[in-house]
């Protein structure tokens, strides 16, 4: 708990998250402010793409939250926060294009979404054992126990490490989609591109992260060996 190289670790992981998070909120804030060139609500962008990639049966829904917006590949089906469902913004725009971008990406077989959809049980699981074991062992002295914790933990970072050409592919097609189908002016496109790249970065600020964390449970293990 008192380790200079852990403490050092959770200064540099809250910066960070700090920076990246911060990142989004203000692009997504600054492009909510502009409005679609369209008119069209991110629901209304959502449709347009999805109908553009033969996907006419996949529903759009309304969620609670703020950028809470996903995808289910296990009930196929879309979920808009409500600054971005009703919106007509170029934030919303490309937000809704970026899910619809998910979605198209299961109904094609995307190799990568394939692969995370396939982790998530793992990472279930994983993330209920891993902190407790790795402390627990720790707190033991008990090496083999921080083992079986990194082991646990390896596979979230595995999920996170997969999940970022899952994201980069669905901001690629959400950005031509704007573009093919009209939903927002050519020179709006710019905006929804800032917001999908803010986006972006908070999946790799958050791999980033883990990946530290594990490079230093494995060095900690080693050291007890």
């Amino acid at each position: 708990m008192f380790d200079p190289r852990w403490l050092a670790l959770m200064a540099i992981s809250a910066v960070i998250g700090l920076l990246t998070q911060g990142y989004i909120n203000r692009s997504f804030r600054k492009w909510s402010q502009v409005p679609s060139s369209t008119g069209m609500t991110g629901a209304q962008v959502a449709r347009r793409v999805l109908d553009a990639n033969g996907l006419p049966q996949v529903p759009i829904q309304a969620v609670g939250g703020n950028l809470t917006d996903h995808y289910d590949p296990r009930s196929k089906t879309l979920g808009l926060s409500s600054p971005v469902f009703g919106e007509a913004s170029v934030a919303a725009a490309g937000v809704a294009a970026h899910e619809a971008g998910h979605a198209v990406q299961d109904a094609q077989g995307y190799v990568w979404g394939a692969i995370r959809t396939s982790l998530v049980p793992v990472v279930n699981i994983g993330s209920s054992f891993a902190w407790p074991a790795i402390f627990l062992g720790i707190f033991l002295r008990f090496s083999g126990l921080i083992w079986v914790g990194i082991a646990f933990y390896a596979g979230a970072v595995l999920f996170q490490l997969v999940t970022l050409p899952v994201e980069f592919d669905a901001s690629r097609r959400a950005l031509a989609s704007l573009e093919t189908t009209g939903a927002i002016a050519p020179d709006q496109v710019v905006g929804a591109r800032q917001v999908l790249t803010a986006a972006a970065l908070t999946y790799v600020g958050a791999a980033l992260i883990s990946v530290l964390q594990l490079l230093y449970f494995i060095g900690l293990a080693r050291g007890r060996d």
